[in-house]
């Protein structure tokens, strides 16, 4: 009778699903009656939350909480102590824990396999959550096969950044551990990002609730721009191209690799920023301000300049909780090269345990060190608007190299994918492929001229949605959604970085 409330592995809770919003409407319903009172709404939340993270993730939800029993008592332990050595000790403990769990969970396979290969064993992976669960209560869940937790590589980084916090005497502990597993599971930006500092979120857990019209408006915006972005744009270009091309390139000419590539670019923008921008939306209705995750990365200048804009709660903590802490540029140019590398590197083994992320971080590590050693030599540089072009067109091409070895399946495909795009690149075939292709190509291009339009543009277009009556909006959200209806493919299409 109550099947509905009980998690199921084929239909997860996520913000494309109309299950989704029946959710939502429920929570946002019961809110109105409690978020006066900041204690109880903060209770609410965190049980919401933390149901949220079952519906999602399933059994899962028990690693959730082990993380959040273990930061919170840890962190009071840091900040109750003057003993510097303890401090080291406990800080040290906390980054181990957490990183030791994700490495399990992420990266067992990788390091059963290169074993294997090194030494000619026959190690195999056992999935101990699954034992102890099943001992407990009674499932049978396969103890042999490890799957990746929903959102793990993202709460693992915020559990990290509140001890470390502590540890920095840059924030004091929250209140109580319930206040704290609100911090660490709160479920707009639990499963794919932003990545949410201890220091940015936990002071907004003790203000009461204050939204005014406009950012009102602008939540039910940023909604509606992250559902078209995911929907129209990434999941219609990944369906009906993308997706084909990158599992048999050797099918299709060097020229529609090529577009592949292209495609794959802003499907990637759209599906990613589209979940962040619902995310910060959904937060911003119950009164909590989230940060920008992106803006514009591929208007990007230099790969500097690409890393300031592109997934920015990640690069800014790779660079504050990694890059400063390996010295950063504290110890010598050589060693602040090898600290961006290194960041970049690690990095790339965050997003997954195969040879192509590593390769992806360390193309990324080598331009930021040249990029840099480039600023160095020559610090004062002005570009005339020709000289932008032509520095935002190669800054956007490495980029988009650099996505081959992000999104293909393994190196065979990558091989392949270069293979066509340097010698069969079938130049006689692209009116053809013009034409076969034009509504995919049309929605890509749809993409990428929103993308660069003008941010004085779109922050227009934000104010004067938020300036439309009542009715008038009510019947644009309905036409929307009447129209993403039309468009959304049958198949469940999950966000791109749930994988991660």
């Amino acid at each position: 009778m109550f099947d509905f409330l009980l998690y199921k592995e084929n239909a997860p809770l996520i913000f494309t699903q109309a299950t989704f919003w029946g959710f939502f409407a429920v929570v946002i319903l019961c809110y109105q009656f409690i978020y006066k009172n900041i204690s109880v709404r903060n209770f609410y939340l965190m049980v919401i939350s933390m149901y949220f993270y079952y519906l999602t993730g399933g059994y899962f939800f028990t690693l959730l909480v082990f993380s959040t029993l273990i930061d919170y008592y840890i962190g009071k332990w840091i900040y109750n102590t003057e003993n510097q050595r303890k401090r080291d000790f406990l800080v040290a403990t906390s980054v181990f824990i957490n990183l030791a769990v994700l490495a399990f969970f992420k990266y067992a396979y990788f390091f059963t396999d290169s074993v294997n290969a090194l030494l000619g064993t026959s190690l195999t992976v056992t999935n101990y959550l699954a034992v102890w669960t099943n001992a407990v209560a009674f499932t049978d869940f396969d103890i042999n096969t490890i799957v990746l937790p929903v959102g793990i590589s993202f709460y693992t980084f915020q559990t990290i950044s509140y001890s470390v916090d502590i540890y920095r005497r840059q924030l004091k502990p929250v209140h109580s551990i319930s206040d704290f597993a609100f911090f660490v599971s709160f479920f707009p930006q639990l499963v794919a990002g932003p990545i949410v500092r201890a220091s940015d979120f936990v002071p907004q857990i003790y203000q009461p609730y204050k939204v005014n019209e406009i950012e009102y408006g602008k939540s039910i915006y940023l909604i509606l721009a992250g559902l078209t972005k995911k929907i129209f744009i990434s999941d219609y270009i990944s369906v009906n191209f993308v997706d084909r091309v990158f599992s048999e390139p050797l099918k299709y000419s060097g020229f529609e690799n090529l577009m592949a590539v292209y495609g794959y670019a802003i499907q990637i923008y759209c599906d990613f920023s589209g979940y962040t921008d619902i995310a910060i939306g959904l937060a911003l209705l119950m009164g909590f301000r989230l940060n920008i995750n992106f803006n514009s990365p591929y208007k990007a200048q230099n790969i500097t300049d690409f890393w300031r804009r592109w997934h920015i709660s990640l690069s800014t903590w790779l660079r504050d909780y990694l890059y400063i802490s390996l010295g950063g540029n504290r110890k010598g140019k050589f060693r602040t090269y090898l600290n961006l590398f290194i960041t970049m590197l690690l990095g790339g083994l965050w997003h997954g345990a195969h040879i192509r992320f590593l390769i992806w971080g360390a193309l990324h590590g080598i331009a930021l060190a040249l990029h840099k050693a480039y600023m160095e030599a020559f610090p004062q540089q002005t570009s005339s608007l020709g000289g932008k072009i032509i520095n935002g067109v190669l800054t956007f091409h490495f980029v988009c190299f650099c996505w081959i070895f992000f999104r293909a399946a393994d190196m065979t495909i990558i091989g392949d994918m270069l293979s066509q795009i340097s010698t069969n690149f079938g130049f006689e075939y692209i009116p053809d492929n013009l034409v076969a292709y034009a509504n995919v190509f049309s929605v890509m291009l749809v993409g990428y001229i929103i993308h660069l339009l003008p941010s004085d543009y779109k922050n227009g277009l934000s104010e004067t949605f938020v300036k439309l009556p009542d009715l008038t909006k009510a019947i644009m959200i309905v036409g929307l959604m009447l129209l993403l209806y039309q468009v959304k493919t049958s198949e469940l299409q999950p966000f791109i970085y749930f994988q991660f």
